[in-house]
């Protein structure tokens, strides 16, 4: 029998999404920057419209800005617009995480497959979802595929648990943009 995440984390996931789209979305500048220039705030309008997200396989689903572009890969799925990026995943797990698990088991991982990791800390937060473990930390992001570019990225990780389905939601955005916690 396949585990289904529980609908309230997966709403929670939604408004961690939202919180994440209406504060770091990344909208084009007036005028032309050289790749010198610092990043822009990242900042979606007011006016930003949103779409429902359902994955094939059910269990929750997400309101993402209008215009970002998805990646489905096995549990997981991405949002990106320029750096800024949501990605939820979600996997059938014993128990859940703790910071000391966390430390142990999930960042040798995170430090060895993400380029320039640089860890800030791992704390026990509660969110509208529940409680969680936040892993913070920056990175460099993947090269633009078209000007080759990299920013430093501010990520924030948080895994939640309930039920037997730990469900990882990922947030980032260019390092300094103005965002909110979500």
């Amino acid at each position: 029998m396949t585990q289904r995440p529980d609908v309230r984390l997966c709403l929670a996931l939604v408004v961690g999404a939202v919180a994440l789209a209406a504060c770091a979305g990344a909208t084009a500048p007036a005028t032309p920057h050289s790749a010198a220039d610092t990043t822009s705030s990242g900042d979606i309008p007011d006016t930003q419209a949103y779409v429902s997200f359902t994955p094939t396989a059910g269990g929750y689903s997400l309101k993402v800005p209008d215009g970002w572009t998805s990646t489905a890969n096995g549990s997981a799925v991405t949002f990106t617009s320029h750096f800024n990026s949501i990605r939820v995943d979600t996997v059938a797990a014993p128990q859940a995480l703790t910071t000391a698990s966390v430390t142990a088991s999930e960042l040798p991982a995170l430090r060895s497959g993400t380029p320039s990791f640089a860890l800030r800390d791992v704390t026990s937060v509660h969110r509208s979802a529940g409680e969680a473990v936040r892993i913070r930390y920056t990175s460099q992001s993947q090269p633009d595929p078209v000007t080759g570019r990299t920013v430093r990225l501010d990520v924030e990780r948080y895994e939640f648990w309930r039920g037997g389905v730990q469900a990882t939601l990922t947030l980032a955005d260019p390092a300094g943009a103005d965002n909110t916690d979500p």
